[in-house]
């Protein structure tokens, strides 16, 4: 599938958090929403790509931002790796099953079995208004990325 493109209707999805919750996207119509997608949990990088997100959990809801992060790893996994992180208020969702089907749908799933290093931003009507794909070795910058939602 191609790779999701700036202005395109983000597809809608229903996936488990790290506590068993369900999201689903479309509940958040309203909102802005970043979609952090990391290639596996127990990674130094992902690790602090989650810590980012959660140390900035105030910004991103202080301009209307609704933040998850997304791999392919399974619930019990995401819960596990949630509380060895700390990271208690930013939903870590598990892409498990249909395995990283989510990050197919978006077109970022790699061949390696897991998705890309991907920050998705959808605008309040959930079409899409930036999207950065970056090294699997490359930790997103976080500033970047707040300046980015502050525009969508």
């Amino acid at each position: 599938m191609a790779q999701i493109k700036v202005g395109g209707k983000a597809p809608d999805f229903t996936l488990k958090d790290h506590r068993g919750q369900e999201f689903k996207l479309s509940s958040h119509k309203g909102e802005k929403v970043l979609l952090s997608f990391h290639p596996l949990a127990w990674t130094s990088i992902c690790a602090q790509q989650m810590q980012a997100l959660e140390e900035h959990f105030g910004d991103l809801q202080g301009i209307n931002t609704v933040t998850v992060g997304i791999s392919v790893d399974s619930v019990p996994c995401k819960k596990a790796w949630a509380e060895s992180l700390e990271v208690e208020k930013t939903p870590l969702l598990a892409d498990f099953w249909p395995h990283g089907g989510v990050a197919q749908a978006y077109g970022i799933f790699r061949k390696e079995g897991f998705s890309e290093r991907a920050n998705i931003i959808l605008d309040s009507h959930h079409r899409v208004a930036w999207v950065k794909i970056y090294p699997i070795r490359e930790l997103p910058d976080i500033q970047e990325v707040l300046e980015e939602l502050a525009k969508a």
